[in-house]
């Protein structure tokens, strides 16, 4: 009996060391617990190559901290767990982001942006980032804000002349990304780039003058240059495709009818009876007259209102709209200012997707500088209200299909270089997207988000650039891809370790 009694404890010892050993063995990091594998990948060299997603950008600046919050940076710190080595960041000089020049913050590079609880609100201070600084590299992380694919084997994008993100920690101004990469003969690379290819022309409301979209021709043989480079000699990586970027929150702030009643009232007094009178009615009348009567209507006494905005795909009738009002009793000068102004003018309507950059704008007087464009009549300087929204600010539907047919086939181009390419794997940002979109938005470790502007918690305050978990989940997107094509088993990071806004201080 004691013998027995002996063996079971024996037996009962047995069975605690294995169970010891299975917990020390499980790993945390991995998706199922087994130790944690690259599988046929090598990361010890892992180099970025992309626009302002991969920089990190957000909130409408580059700054440390987005920066540290990038999807590639959350990529490397995953791949250091296999084996990968040091990734290196060309990083701002502090949290208030872009540029500075002799002390001044440049228009158009920071800083950015904080929510104060009602509005989105620049942080004070001025850039400690002066724009002719130089860093000397390399860096692995070659994320360049502004970049369009064309771009990434341009020599002299890293000059004066080219882009200051780039001329920064460019290797000499006559370098290019992609042999700035190269150079580091990296182990693996992430390339994701097209997006300025559509979101410039988006963001300039389809105005091609002010930036105009990539041909799909001209994309096709730019991309397919830097994957065959990048490939060469079986180099292993991970690339996207693009969403449409006409699902942005960008172009969901700004509503169609976002005049509303104390927009249109001043000292207690409503100006609509006023403008229907002077203004509004007499467009009316004479565009019915020439039959475009639909163009503008009186302005409601209840509801909110649409904007008046400048339409170029109507019939330009600015010396017949003179006429007429000439004919109806308005004086010669004033006829021909509300002929130029209103010639091709409409109100908005629910298919018109408006900038978020028009936030700033609407009640305000059009400037040639910010707008591209003046009033010839001083009583009619009111964007939005008594003077319309130039094209920059509106994108019409004919503009949204022409971005997305080219988005189409961008996309086909990137879905080819992954099909024909056993090395590649490969990212569907746009069904991502698509799924943010939807009131349902993708749940991760317990937590939603969707593309709602603030508070759908994938987004930063730009309306374009994620916030830092959005940044968490399109890491961690990538790494469900990798896994799948190269046979590691990383788990990713916990949204819940990433912040969807950042404070006025950091």
């Amino acid at each position: 009996m004691i013998r027995n009694f002996k063996w079971l404890l024996l037996v009962a010892a047995t069975f605690v060391a294995c169970n010891n050993d299975d917990e020390v063995t499980k790993d945390a990091n991995s998706t199922d617990g087994s130790p944690l594998t690259a599988g046929s990948a090598d990361f010890s060299k892992y180099v970025a190559i992309g626009d302002s997603f991969a920089a990190g950008y957000s909130d409408g600046a580059l700054f440390i901290e987005g920066q540290k919050g990038s999807y590639p940076n959350i990529l490397a710190s995953q791949f250091s767990l296999v084996g990968g080595g040091e990734f290196t960041t060309p990083y701002m000089s502090d949290n208030i982001g872009g540029f500075n020049l002799g002390g001044t913050q440049i228009p158009g590079y920071g800083p950015r942006l904080y929510y104060n609880g009602v509005v989105p609100t620049s942080v004070s201070g001025v850039s400690g980032t002066e724009i002719t600084s130089k860093l000397t590299g390399p860096f692995t992380n070659m994320g360049v804000p502004g970049a369009k694919v064309i771009h990434l084997a341009f020599p002299g994008y890293g000059s004066s002349a080219g882009n200051p993100y780039f001329a920064r920690f460019a290797s000499a101004p006559t370098a290019t990304v992609l042999g700035d990469a190269l150079a580091q003969n990296p182990s693996f690379f992430s390339l994701w780039i097209g997006g300025n290819d559509e979101l410039g022309y988006a963001t300039a409301g389809g105005d091609s003058s002010v930036n105009p979209l990539t041909p799909p021709a001209t994309f096709d043989a730019a991309y397919n240059n830097i994957i065959s480079q990048l490939t060469a000699g079986g180099r292993k990586g991970v690339i996207a495709n693009l969403p449409y970027v006409t699902t942005l929150p960008y172009f969901y702030v700004i509503k169609y009818n976002q005049l509303t009643q104390a927009n249109l009232t001043v000292g207690g007094t409503s100006l609509i009876s006023t403008l229907n009178t002077q203004l509004y009615g007499p467009l009316r009348s004479a565009l019915t007259f020439l039959g475009q009567g639909d163009r503008i209507n009186l302005l409601s006494t209840t509801e909110n209102n649409p904007m008046l905005m400048v339409d170029e795909n109507l019939t330009d009738l600015s010396t017949s709209l003179t006429a007429v009002l000439v004919g109806g009793g308005v004086d010669l000068p004033t006829a021909t200012a509300l002929g130029q102004i209103f010639g091709r003018a409409r109100q908005t309507k629910p298919t018109d997707l408006i900038c978020l950059s028009a936030s700033s704008r609407i009640g305000k007087a059009p400037s040639v500088e910010i707008d591209g464009i003046a009033s010839p009549s001083p009583t009619l300087a009111q964007l939005g209200i008594t003077f319309p929204l130039p094209d920059r600010y509106v994108l019409l539907p004919s503009e949204v299909s022409e971005i997305q047919t080219a988005t189409d086939a961008y996309n086909q181009t990137i879905q080819n270089a992954a099909s024909s390419n056993e090395n590649i794997a490969f990212v569907d940002a746009k069904a991502i997207m698509d799924k943010l979109g939807t009131p349902l938005g993708i749940v991760s470790n317990n937590f939603t988000l969707t593309s709602a502007y603030v508070y759908g918690g994938a987004f930063s305050l730009d309306g374009i650039h994620p916030s830092p978990r959005g940044y968490g989940l399109i890491a961690n997107e990538f790494l469900k891809v990798i896994n799948l094509k190269f046979g590691s088993n990383f788990k990713g990071v916990n949204l819940g370790n990433y912040r969807i806004q950042f404070p006025p201080s950091l």
